[in-house]
């Protein structure tokens, strides 16, 4: 299971637990923290509590603090991306979860006592930090938009004013040329312009840009200087583009995945690219769940492919049986165009076959 998807599972299901008052405990301890330091700091919290008027709240906040220092105990050092413990009483039973191999490192050190769990550190590992900037830019028009995770965010689309090449010849096709040179001038300086805005503005500074488009226009635009120097400073590849279109900007980010995507983000857009092409080709492939589910009760599936919209329990089901017969299961994002359609037209559930299944 993804790692990302499994996180926001589990933040979902902690979102909904709450406490009957302030009992449910929250320890983040960042790497390089001294463990000495933490389990002592525990400790005196448990004997703070013990001055808690409530009986019952005493109880469960000390219930919850003897589970923390049981699990601190499994540890010799912090890990290295730090430690996120939680635990308390939810509807009579004690529970508790630690997570220590968290995607991007835990920052601060906190303790607290509350009726809901500080989902801060986790929320931060799921949210992406690297936005993307996206520009394809041909003579009849552009499209600029933001990669964020792996949602695709249009920002504007528009046509341009350059006139066609001109078959006249001498003074009247030099003047011409000179027209059209001016237009793709002020066309080039206004995708700079927009591109500037929509890349430095109030959302910050991007990570990385790309530009595609018939290439020799996406060069000269690079090269010609129409970029701001921040984003000339950010450019990690120009690329050839057909069509200056919200699928263009989709293109793009399929020949740029190595830049803009990581290993688990591309395999799941290969994944998906595979599905399509057995599909086209008639070839081993299921879909919908009912379809789906057969096939993996005759060990056929290879690999399943799971709508993130789909229900966790479902799809947590759906991935467990197909990893027990050695297949793998990838989480398809359905806030991005390719997971919105794969959504409407196969429900959210896809797999890629061993061999058919009649």
């Amino acid at each position: 299971m993804s790692q990302t998807y499994d996180l926001r599972d589990q933040i979902e299901h902690l979102e909904s637990l709450t406490g009957d008052g302030t009992e449910l405990v929250t320890v983040t301890v960042p790497n390089g923290k001294s463990l000495g330091s933490i389990r002592e700091r525990i400790a005196q919290e448990y004997a703070s509590a013990g001055n808690i008027k409530s009986d019952q709240t005493r109880d469960h906040v000390q219930q919850a603090l003897k589970r923390v220092q049981r699990i601190l105990r499994r540890y010799e050092r912090i890990p290295e991306t730090g430690l996120v413990v939680y635990a308390g009483i939810v509807d009579g039973d004690l529970i508790s979860t630690a997570f220590d191999n968290l995607p991007t490192p835990v920052t601060e050190s906190t303790y607290r006592c509350d009726d809901h769990f500080d989902l801060t550190p986790l929320i931060e590992s799921v949210t992406p930090n690297e936005i993307f900037g996206l520009i394809v830019i041909e003579r009849g028009g552009a499209a600029i938009g933001r990669l964020v995770g792996e949602r695709i965010i249009p920002i504007r689309t528009f046509e341009s004013q350059v006139m066609g090449k001109s078959k006249a010849g001498g003074q009247s096709a030099q003047r011409f040329e000179r027209d059209r040179e001016r237009q793709v001038h002020e066309f080039f300086q206004q995708v700079g312009d927009i591109a500037t805005d929509a890349f430095t503005g109030n959302e910050g500074l991007i990570t990385g840009l790309v530009v595609g488009g018939t290439l020799a226009t996406a060069k000269r635009f690079v090269s010609d200087g129409y970029l701001d120097h921040r984003l000339r400073n950010r450019l990690l590849g120009t690329y050839s583009i057909e069509y200056a279109t919200v699928q263009g900007l989709d293109q793009l980010v399929e020949k740029a995945d190595k830049q803009l995507l990581d290993a688990e983000q591309r395999e799941g857009r290969e994944r998906l690219d595979e599905f399509y092409s057995r599909l086209r080709a008639g070839e081993l492939v299921a879909y919908g769940t009912e379809e789906v589910e057969r096939a993996i009760e005759f060990g056929a599936v290879e690999s399943v492919l799971i709508a993130s919209t789909m229900p966790r329990d479902q799809r947590g089901e759906l991935e467990t049986d197909v990893e027990q017969q050695g297949g793998s299961g990838y989480v398809i994002d359905s806030d991005t165009e390719r997971g919105s359609q794969f959504v409407k037209a196969f429900s959210g559930v896809g797999a890629l076959l061993r061999f058919p299944v009649k």
